[in-house]
């Protein structure tokens, strides 16, 4: 539950866990219904703009560069030679433009069930659309869920569930039957990574079972990076990865103290930090 408070501050409350964070507003410059859920930008004093969805803090222009990156690098540096890829949700399209900075990559799609979050983002974000119209880059409206139900056996390298919450149109996208889909739509050594809410509050509700269900749909190896993310519950935020046959200990180092695009956040050395966790999630954790 959110809502606007008095002296122009937007307020997110976590009343799950007892908190709440704010956002000082200049103003409220849109809102729409759109046919899948509320979408509302607000110019902040010194966050830039902020987008909520259901009045949930979406992204603002000063630190979406963390998630965006850590979302999309780890994992492609992870995998061998990652070519083809596919994003569920991701609609402000940062994410999109992380994985076409590598040049290997030759085709990535992104399946956002709401065009409204991506035209809304091309006209507010516009910094995180700049590949958009990449050739490489192919944008598709509709459910991410019964896309991968058709995807092709081995047609994919990597893929990224760039979602919301576990609730309303993304829940399906956290469970047991999705994740053997998207295994199955993996080739040799593929790579799933998804966002996987907050270590701190999520981890007993988010993270322990979705290690278990990617397990149960046959991916032999998962691992849970972790990274600060200023605008979400706790500020702590973590991505978990599953892979088909090979550990994700091990990723192209060399490749990405040497990559040939900037990075706000990203190095090598935060990737191997990233994956060193706390006891209490050593503990909770499938080895």
């Amino acid at each position: 539950m959110a809502q606007e408070t008095p002296r122009n501050w937007f307020t997110e409350r976590c009343e799950e866990h007892g908190s709440a964070f704010s956002l000082e507003t200049a103003r409220h410059v849109y809102e729409e219904q759109t046919p899948y859920q509320r979408l509302d930008i607000y110019e902040t004093t010194r966050w830039g703009y902020l987008m909520t969805l259901d009045g949930l803090v979406m992204l603002t222009s000063r630190d979406n560069f963390l998630y965006h990156e850590m979302m999309s690098h780890p994992a492609l540096f992870t995998h061998a030679d990652p070519k083809r890829v596919v994003i569920i949700g991701g609609g402000d399209c940062g994410t999109l433009r992380e994985v076409l900075r590598h040049p290997g990559v030759e085709h990535c799609l992104q399946v956002e069930i709401d065009e409204r979050v991506t035209r809304l983002s091309e006209e507010y974000f516009p910094e995180l659309c700049e590949a958009n119209g990449d050739p490489r880059a192919e944008l598709h409206f509709g459910d991410g869920i019964a896309w991968m139900k058709q995807a092709p056996a081995d047609s994919v390298d990597l893929v990224i569930i760039d979602s919301t919450d576990p609730i309303g149109p993304a829940e399906g996208l956290f469970g047991e039957p999705f994740y053997r889909n998207c295994f199955r739509a993996l080739g040799k050594g593929g790579i799933l990574v998804q966002q996987s809410e907050s270590p701190l509050l999520h981890f007993e509700r988010i993270i322990q079972p979705m290690h278990k269900a990617m397990r149960a749909a046959g991916f032999s190896h998962t691992r849970t990076l972790h990274f600060p993310q200023p605008v979400y519950p706790s500020g702590w935020w973590s991505a978990t990865m599953a892979r088909k046959g090979e550990p994700l200990d091990a990723f192209r180092e060399a490749d990405a103290r040497a990559r040939p695009f900037p990075t706000r956040y990203y190095n090598a050395g935060l990737h191997q930090g990233a994956l060193a966790l706390p006891q209490f999630m050593l503990e909770g954790l499938p080895e």
